[in-house]
């Protein structure tokens, strides 16, 4: 459903909501070896983060990334809409450009239904809720803890 970018957008956001305080921003660095994303990839996406005005970027010896906002502020949705924009919450599960509700695809209203809670849930979920949950081991999270590092 999502790409490749917003996946690692994510992924990243998750990683700096963890790993960043008001005195240490997140080397791009460190971000793409810990999260295992290319790191060119990964400037482009930070980039366009900071763009939507989700992330900081500092530049030298301290520079980095850290949120513009604070972990409860944000929610996944947020990073979603910046990096492949809500239309795919309006996309045809099967791929029909034509596909909407008065000319159904075969799997149209099913689908619309998936997408709506998919949408809901990342309306729902703040990083610091996902955070916490890895944090205290309630979720499985690939995310190096500040702990084990």
């Amino acid at each position: 459903m999502f790409s490749a970018s917003c996946h690692y957008g994510l992924q990243a956001m998750f990683y700096i909501a963890l790993h960043s305080t008001e005195e240490k921003n997140v080397d791009l660095n460190e971000i793409a070896a810990e999260q295992n994303i290319p790191k060119h990839f990964l400037s482009k996406i930070l980039q366009l983060l900071v763009k939507h005005k989700l992330l900081v970027s500092m530049k030298g010896p301290t520079g980095g990334y850290k949120l513009n906002r604070s972990a409860d502020e944000i929610c996944l949705l947020e990073i979603v809409e910046a990096i492949d924009g809500l239309d795919i919450f309006d996309q045809c599960g099967i791929g029909f450009r034509k596909c909407n509700p008065d000319k159904a695809c075969p799997i149209h209203s099913d689908y619309k239904k998936i997408r709506d809670r998919v949408y809901e849930l990342f309306k729902e979920k703040t990083l610091i809720a996902l955070n916490e949950e890895i944090k205290n081991g309630q979720s499985m999270g690939e995310i190096v803890k500040p702990s084990e590092k």
